[in-house]
């Protein structure tokens, strides 16, 4: 097959930027970058600090008592030195710049200081190597994502709240070594296919023969059911010419490209089983996870498999995923969501009712060929905000350089001029309905129905009402389901066959784990830390907020408990597991990641 390049057209609307205190841009003393290095200065000063958040916590290192965080480095003789901005409960600290140990006090850039790290984590030298470089890639990325920011502002208040919180992330998470790192995509193609420079591409679509063709749909309108291959073809638009009998199959442009080196692929083109139809339809926009696409005339957004290495992990779809999605749809329409939502309507998940894929000749699913299909419920107006878009910084409207801010910077600032309240109390405010919005729903989730949902930051959607403030939320993800063994019986009743081809049923010590990490660290103790190094409010102020939250409810969950009483949680770690080379998509699920334990701050 010929892969066309990619169709960039017009960049999507330009979105805006919340309330932070200023990150300040680093160099030797002394000396000031001209105007058009800052942005490199910016992402690099970011990409240190995350470097240095991501070591403080996997290696348990404490609060230094006067202020001057200090890394030995013995595998190179030294050690690196950083003084400490902001201290932080949940770990969002901030620092100024490393500094090596010597005489003349050199500053280390962020691809320097990963380089000592790497060679003090010992393992794999190649691993190392691989970190170095993927930090490097993350910061040039993050720099040319400040650098078009500050060009295009766009305005302050979007048309299209819920894409412009997915496009926000300019920063990335930040406890992780490298959050921009894309190997294997092109300067220009990152003009396309970046959420955070807005561009938009049209997709570049297969015609599949019905011998190959793996498909399901729950997928329904006026209480009818659709395949997914008609939904596909409505969204291809009317340029498509389908060979007799065939499928419509999109592919991300990048995709597209890459699955012409795959041998097995290639032997199916050859044998007339699958057939190249070049780009079609309208342009679609990425969405904070790269490869899932959006267009805000759609009824469905796209999950694309696409082979780059984005954080950790190449994004390609597994079957087993695509499965869980219609399994889940089902399950919450068998009655669980009726039951859900009596208790708590302000919350649902996002569904992913259908699938389609391509199969070899002897019934394998091909890796690499399949796209999901998602409901797609947010057009102009709506105030649905990814919430890792709303508490990163990114350049705002109006607000000079170096300074970034944030959206949830923004809203309470707002909200706090137009109540005439403290900033710090309308925070306080705001985390509690956060709580009451987002976080009580999943752990009746967990507590009624023995499923646990990897509902980080990322994944999770808060709803906004007129004034901003949380109204509700949204899941959305169809790797991150955990269902309880525990359950296993009462899940089976309910739909019965429920996880034996999607693999989603696991140990409840393996839930337990991974729903503290995502939803009490990642997600809730991360927006405190958020609205802490934000200068937003007092993290110990909204860490009892916490507590008295989870005493107040359970909703039958494990989670408050282990929260509040365990003196220690387990926390993924994500420089170790680049270190240790994993993809955290790959393998049993209890191993696709390092994890390490810290020091609960909810504990008394």
């Amino acid at each position: 097959m010929t892969a066309s390049p990619p169709q960039a057209t017009a960049p999507a609307q330009h979105l805006p930027v919340p309330s932070q205190r200023a990150f300040t841009a680093r160099t030797a003393p002394g000396i000031e970058p001209p105007a058009h290095h800052e942005p490199y200065a910016a992402a690099d000063a970011a990409g240190t600090e995350n470097l240095l958040r991501c070591w403080v916590r996997e290696t348990g290192l404490t609060q230094p008592p006067d202020g001057l965080l200090r890394i030995p480095l013995p595998a190179s003789g030294t050690e690196a030195q950083s003084a400490v901005h902001h201290w932080s409960a949940s770990g969002h600290h901030r620092f100024g710049a490393a500094l090596l140990a010597t005489a003349d006090q050199r500053p280390l850039t962020s691809v320097e200081l990963a380089a000592l790290l790497a060679r003090e984590g010992g393992g794999d030298p190649i691993e190392g190597a691989d970190l170095v470089a993927r930090v490097a890639d993350s910061v040039r990325r993050t720099a040319g994502f400040i650098a078009d920011r500050r060009e295009r502002p766009g305005p302050a208040q979007p048309e299209l709240p819920f894409l412009d919180s997915e496009q926000a992330l300019i920063l990335g998470h930040p406890l992780h070594p490298a959050p921009k790192g894309r190997e294997g995509l092109g300067s220009g193609e990152s003009a396309a296919y970046s959420p955070e420079l807005r561009g938009s591409f049209r997709l570049h679509w297969l015609a599949v023969d019905p011998a190959l063709l793996a498909t399901d749909s729950a997928w329904t309108e006026r209480g009818r059911p659709v395949p997914a291959a008609d939904l596909l073809a409505a969204l291809a638009g009317p340029g498509l010419e389908l060979p007799a009998g065939t499928a419509p199959l999109p592919l991300h442009p990048w995709q597209a490209r890459d699955i012409q080196h795959r041998p097995g692929v290639r032997a199916l083109f050859e044998a007339g089983l699958l057939h190249d139809l070049g780009p079609l339809g309208e342009p679609w926009y990425a969405t904070s996870s790269v490869r899932t696409v959006y267009r805000p005339d759609a009824p469905a957004m796209l999950k694309l498999s696409l082979g780059l290495r984005i954080t950790n992990s190449r994004r390609e779809n597994l079957r087993k995923e695509l499965l869980r999605g219609t399994e889940v749809h089902r399950l919450l329409r068998s009655g669980l969501a009726i039951r859900w939502q009596a208790a708590h309507p302000g919350f649902d998940i996002v569904r992913d009712p259908a699938w389609l894929g391509v199969d070899t000749p002897e019934g394998e699913a091909v890796q690499g060929l399949d796209v999901m299909l998602r409901h797609s419920p947010f057009g102009p107006g709506h105030q649905a905000h990814c919430l890792a878009g709303l508490t990163s910084p990114r350049p705002w409207p109006g607000v000079p350089a170096p300074a970034l801010r944030s959206r949830l910077a923004v809203l309470v600032a707002d909200l706090a001029a137009r109540t005439g309240r403290p900033c710090a109390a309308v925070a306080t405010e705001w985390f509690l309905r956060y709580l009451d919005a987002v976080v009580r729903p999943l752990l009746w989730l967990d507590g009624q129905a023995g499923i646990a949902l990897e509902a980080h930051q990322q994944n999770t959607l808060v709803l906004l009402d007129n004034h901003g403030w949380p109204s509700g939320g949204r899941y959305r993800d169809n790797q991150g389901y955990y269902f309880r063994e525990s359950r296993h019986a009462q899940l089976e009743q309910q739909l019965p066959g429920i996880g034996a081809a999607s693999d989603t049923f696991v140990t409840d010590a393996v839930a337990d784990e991974r729903f503290a990490y995502y939803l009490g660290i990642n997600n809730v103790l991360g927006l405190i830390g958020a609205f802490g190094s934000q200068g937003l409010a007092d993290e110990q102020v909204l860490l009892a907020a916490f507590r008295r939250f989870l005493t107040s409810d359970s909703q039958g969950s494990s989670l408050p408990e282990r929260l509040l009483h365990s003196t220690q949680l387990r926390c993924k770690a994500n420089l170790l597991t680049r270190l240790h080379g994993l993809d955290e998509l790959v393998g049993p699920v209890d191993s696709q990641s390092v994890y390490v334990t810290l020091p609960n701050p909810l504990a008394r």
